[in-house]
């Protein structure tokens, strides 16, 4: 028969004295606990433990009041700190958890959700300063979509990465002008408009609205903050004793919570570089410039908060075209011949079905022990085919697309291909098929195909014609051999070869590439490069910051070290061997850049580190006049290579072995760039280099600027198309384009082999960087 509870005052060796309810020797009804160090607790027991609701205090002043479980502070409770600091909301095992409010000691309050003790999830943060901040958080910082206002009434509605602005943005000022651009750490990084205030401005309604408190943060108003119960089961009862010691540990572990309250104020980290002169600056210019004709905008591009480069136009004066694509966020996949295939909801089936057959076959083919590929896991018959009914079937799920038929192509192959490339087949798949889905992009080409873009950026994935397809299995056995052979190829990764066939026959197929373009650095200019001036230009009113420019608008020369250089062009020659080998032509070198502002021009934008005397800002005139007269200074630095201090992260961008140096006596080296990172250098990977530009004064514009003509650059590349096989009318085409007048120098251009035009093209573009005594 169990023990009745009884009421009894309990005095122990230690100093410590209970008071209340016993069941047995434990603590268990209404009680009151008295440790020796002064803590107090007077509230509900079960089974030895603080259960159910009570009141907590500390000798320090701080104090819990709310419910327990299992001895945590675990439900809905108050937590005060000596300092004021004041929590309300959502426990869990000691911590801050679901939906809570807590105003700090130094008057700014957070409201919203919490996990495990950290900010996570949607919240406001409003600061004793008056700036507030409505939107996403991640480990406790400013990350993904949100909301900032200032409080001169500034605001910024976009993408946020560990509490700095990062992606796209709309940044409004307090006297109405709009700046829709893209940020990269804090900085504008990229091209954007500018419309200064009283100018003809497009709709932004559903991307900047902070006028009411009905904003993101109410969407926690969906998670009622209902009671949460904890159970725990116990294998042994403890004595008194045992309970004493449990409670001055949950004593010493709750009091922790008071050293954590006062935390570094976020202001810090997301606020302070927009309170700063560079707000300030930019703040006037959109006052000064709002004075302007009502028509007028202002097209910018920025490097690290930079101002390189300003033109003004007639608002009237921009494509229809353009204009929808300067609104925030906004992506439209081109329209191509694959629109009949499933109507208009053909990209979302396409991307479901791709997802489905990968999740499927990359399951099927990884439990396979390894082994080397053989001539029968080459060619057309080399398949997995599996059928995919929407009711679902024993060997696949059920889904919400349409049936279809699924083909993997040469899956042994393509298996041992992602291994050679350090690709972890769970990675695969959770980066391609995870919750998250793909993207679509918009093809920069005219081939009419469909690009999907995974969300980590890692891969990216084309639809083929059915003559591409062929070319690619016809090629795959030496592709397979080159790339094994010359781990630091530049030419396109494949990953995987797939056709979707619905029920009437029709047919789709894919190929899964790696993006040469993932990397944590902004690409600033992309370029397609063919070695040719025949057509090979790009007009002025198409450009904007997603187009890929083409060989006549690479104005550059390029400066590297020489040993870089030297790989470099080495292993350019023996992909264009492999390549004409393969009768492949029409393959570009995708180029992207990365341009680094100079240190000194950067200082005139950036908040001084020390107090200085106020004088005001300099202009953007007496900034361009200080930036002609100041020396350029070596920004990239080549250090030896220490793998401990780089990320080697395997994945699609990763290209071989790390690259050596000839200006570090032939060492293996890594990138230092100030301010963001120690980077592997790889062929095609994080490459620095000196880009120079040669500007004619009586060319130059009279609105648009440029403030400087020596930049620090990091280079990414990589040799794609490569699946334009030869036929007797493309051989005719091509010979006559090789022999063509060649604008730049009105003379006639000397028939060449596709690859040697092309090599001869980059030797006029890359140089050795000249010795230093």
């Amino acid at each position: 028969m169990e023990d009745s509870e009884r009421f009894e005052e309990r005095s122990f060796s230690n100093g410590d004295v209970y008071i209340g309810k016993i069941k047995g020797m434990l603590p268990h009804g209404k009680g009151k606990y008295t440790w020796s160090d002064g803590t107090v607790y007077e509230g509900d027991w079960v089974n030895g433990k603080m259960t159910g609701k009570g009141l907590i205090t500390w000798p320090t002043g701080a104090k819990y009041e709310g419910e327990f479980s299992g001895g945590y502070l675990h439900g809905h409770g108050t937590f005060t700190h000596s300092t004021g600091c004041i929590y309300s909301g959502g426990w869990r095992m000691d911590a801050h958890h679901g939906i809570g409010r807590k105003e700090y000691s130094n008057s700014d309050i957070y409201e919203g959700l919490w996990k495990e003790g950290i900010r996570e999830g949607c919240g406001r943060y409003s600061w004793e300063n008056g700036n507030t901040y409505i939107g996403n958080w991640k480990s406790g910082k400013i990350d993904g979509r949100g909301v900032m206002k200032w409080a001169n009434d500034d605001i910024f509605d976009g993408c946020w990465i560990n509490g700095l602005k990062q992606g796209s943005g709309v940044y409004r000022f307090a006297d109405g002008g709009l700046y829709i651009g893209t940020w990269s750490k804090g900085l504008k990084d990229g091209r954007g408009t500018f419309y200064p205030a009283g100018s003809k401005q497009p709709s932004l309604k559903k991307l900047c609205s902070l006028n009411s408190d009905d904003g993101l943060l109410l969407n926690t108003e969906k998670h009622t903050a209902t009671k949460q119960k904890f159970t725990r089961s116990f294998s042994e009862k403890i004595s008194v004793s045992g309970r004493s010691k449990s409670s001055r540990q949950i004593c010493h572990r709750t009091s922790s919570l008071d050293a954590n309250c006062i935390i570094q104020d976020p202001a810090g980290d997301c606020i302070c570089r927009d309170s700063s002169p560079t707000l300030s600056q930019t703040f006037n210019e959109s006052q000064s410039e709002a004075s302007g004709v009502n028509s007028l905008l202002y097209e910018r591009e920025y490097m690290q908060g930079v101002l390189i480069m300003e033109r003004i136009r007639n608002y009237s004066e921009i494509p229809h075209k353009n204009k929808r694509q300067n609104t925030f966020s906004v992506k439209q996949a081109k329209k191509s011949s694959w629109i009949d295939i499933f109507g208009g909801s053909r990209s979302y089936y396409l991307k479901l079905n791709l997802q489905l057959g990968i999740r499927y076959t990359v399951g099927k083919i990884t439990p396979v022990p390894a082994r080397e590929v053989r001539s029968s896991d080459f060619g057309d018959r080399a398949r997995i085919r599996m059928y995919f009914p929407k009711e679902g079937s024993q060997l696949t799920p059920p889904h919400c697309s349409i049936d279809f038929y699924w083909k993997d192509y040469c899956p042994m192959v393509f298996r041992n291909l992602r291994e050679m490339f350090k690709l972890d087949a769970a990675e695969y798949m959770m980066s391609i098929c995870g919750d998250s889905g793909l993207r679509d992009i918009s093809s920069p080409g005219k081939s009419g195909s469909i690009f999907f873009l995974s969300q980590d950026d890692r891969f990216v994935i084309k639809t083929l014609k059915k003559y591409e397809l062929k070319v690619m299995l016809n090629m795959l056995p030496k592709y397979y051999h080159h790339v094994g052979s010359y781990e630091n190829t530049l030419i396109t990764k494949f990953f995987g070869l797939h056709r979707i066939t619905l029920r009437g026959g029709k047919k789709v197929r894919f190929v899964v590439m790696g993006n040469m373009f993932c990397t944590e650095l902004h690409i600033h200019r992309r370029y397609d490069l063919k070695g040719s001036t025949q057509g090979r230009y790009t007009d002025k009113d198409k450009i904007n910051s997603n187009t890929t420019l083409k060989d006549l608008d690479l104005k550059y020369e390029f400066h590297m070290d020489k040993k870089l250089r030297e790989s470099l062009f080495k292993q350019i020659s023996l992909d264009c061997m492999f390549l004409e080998s393969q009768h492949i032509i029409d393959y570009s070198l995708l180029l992207g850049l990365h341009f680094r502002a100079p240190e000194n021009l950067k200082a005139l934008v950036e908040p001084p580190r020390l107090p200085q005397p106020q004088h005001g800002l300099p202009s953007e005139d007496d900034a361009q006049k200080q930036g002609e007269q100041l020396i350029i200074p070596k920004g990239l630095l080549l250090v030896a290579h220490e793998p401990s201090f780089v990320n080697t992260a395997p994945g699609p961008h990763i290209r071989g072995n790390t690259l050596r140096a000839y200006s570090i006596g032939d060492k293996q080296v890594d990138l230092l760039l100030p301010g963001t990172a120690r980077l592997r250098v790889q062929l095609g990977v994080n490459m620095p280099a000196q880009a120079t530009r040669k500007l004619q004064e009586d060319k130059v514009e009279e609105s648009e600027v440029e403030l400087f003509e020596v930049y620090d650059v990091v280079l990414y590349m990589g040799i794609i198309d490569i699946l334009q096989e030869y036929t007797v009318k493309k051989k005719l085409e091509h010979a006559c384009k090789s022999l063509q007048y060649d604008p730049m120098t009105i003379s006639v251009v000397e028939p060449k082999t596709y690859a040697e035009r092309f090599i001869n093209f980059m030797e006029k573009k890359v140089f050795p960087e000249p010795e230093t005594s």
